[in-house]
């Protein structure tokens, strides 16, 4: 069954916040790998770059979520009124996750960047 464009514009906008944190995040990581040869033993610059790490984390994580509903729905023979909601609902959700992720790694990258 075709997956519903509903749940297709979730997934698409969805991918294009993981792109973007992903892209930030790597570009942020080279700032924070460059800043930690100058200064290894500082404290802040680990936790940047952690969080750049567990950002990265996140972004596979997501990806493989979203390869498991699209699978799903393409298998099923009928969808519910209440599948494809519930399916929206958690796409919403992991898509305003993922909109607070690339803030904050926007603002660390930038942070980085600076330091340069």
């Amino acid at each position: 069954m075709p997956i519903p464009s509903e749940i297709e514009a979730l997934i698409g906008q969805l991918n294009q916040e993981l792109d973007r944190i992903e892209q930030e995040a790597l570009e942020g990581m080279i700032f924070a790998r460059s800043s930690l040869e100058s200064f290894p033993n500082n404290a802040m610059l680990t936790q940047l770059f952690a969080y750049l790490n567990t950002s990265m984390f996140f972004v596979n994580i997501c990806r493989r979520r979203i390869q498991t509903i699209v699978e799903k729905l393409s298998v099923a023979k009928t969808i519910t009124n209440e599948e494809i909601q519930q399916t929206g609902e958690y796409l919403a959700t992991e898509l305003g996750r993922a909109i607070e992720t690339k803030i904050r790694v926007s603002a660390i990258k930038t942070r980085l960047e600076n330091l340069q």
